[in-house]
């Protein structure tokens, strides 16, 4: 893949054959969901929120628990990984679509670009209606992977479910756990500091505000991607 380049409008621009989009952060805003879920579990565990806070954006939930309270282990974590999901999927739990994510969405072909989570299936589905999102061909979930991000797993499997190498396909991302994958997978990632400050999202290849920071315009030789500045 082409590093980006600039033309006369000076707003680095690359053309790649699909993008790769995280889900909670980077396309909807799930903050209220996600810590229903684990100041529940927190609560349940005797255990302060902030504890929980630093890792629950990004990571499947099983990698959670065992970094935030490594004491729980066997069926009493699995049982809370369930509880989780089950509290994140809440249908009166607000989600709603982040800024700029459905303009963008809408300027790409649906084969031509995939969702990529760390949730369930369950969680992502009621996450894309409530929010209004298109729905793409492919959705690869923690469901669909045996080992999920920060390994490669996941964007390697919609890579190839798309039918383009991952090399020529951009991750667009708004945690560290997700750009390692990215990175992982031999793909360039545009890192959104939605969810962490651009410090904590050292390993992107490019980082901006949000999705209304990124124009995408469908092209015969694929994605063309331009960065409208600032690019942080």
């Amino acid at each position: 893949m082409s590093e980006f380049a600039r033309p006369a409008s000076h707003a680095p621009t690359v053309t790649v054959d699909a993008v790769l989009f995280d889900l909670d952060g980077t396309l909807v805003d799930t903050t209220a969901a996600f810590e229903a879920g684990w100041r529940d579990v927190a609560h349940q565990l005797g255990m302060p929120f902030e504890a929980f806070a630093p890792h629950i954006h990004g990571l499947p939930s099983e990698q959670v628990l065992a970094r935030s309270a490594p004491q729980v282990i066997g069926a009493e974590r699995e049982q809370l990984v369930e509880q989780v999901l089950t509290r994140q999927a809440d249908p009166q739990l607000p989600v709603s679509a982040m800024p700029g994510a459905i303009d963008a969405l809408r300027r790409i072909p649906l084969h031509q670009w995939a969702i990529v989570t760390s949730g369930s299936r369950v969680l992502a589905s009621a996450s894309i209606t409530k929010a209004g999102l298109p729905r793409p061909a492919v959705v690869v979930t923690i469901d669909d992977v045996r080992a999920g991000k920060p390994a490669p797993d996941p964007f390697l499997a919609a890579a190839e479910a798309l039918g383009f190498a991952a090399e020529r396909c951009l991750v667009v991302e708004d945690a560290p756990a997700g750009i390692a994958a990215g990175r992982a997978a031999g793909a360039r990632v545009l890192a959104l500091t939605t969810t962490h400050q651009a410090a904590q999202l050292g390993g992107a290849d490019w980082r901006v505000t949000d999705l209304r920071s990124v124009q995408m315009l469908a092209t015969s030789n694929g994605i063309e991607v331009t960065l409208r500045t600032p690019v942080l």
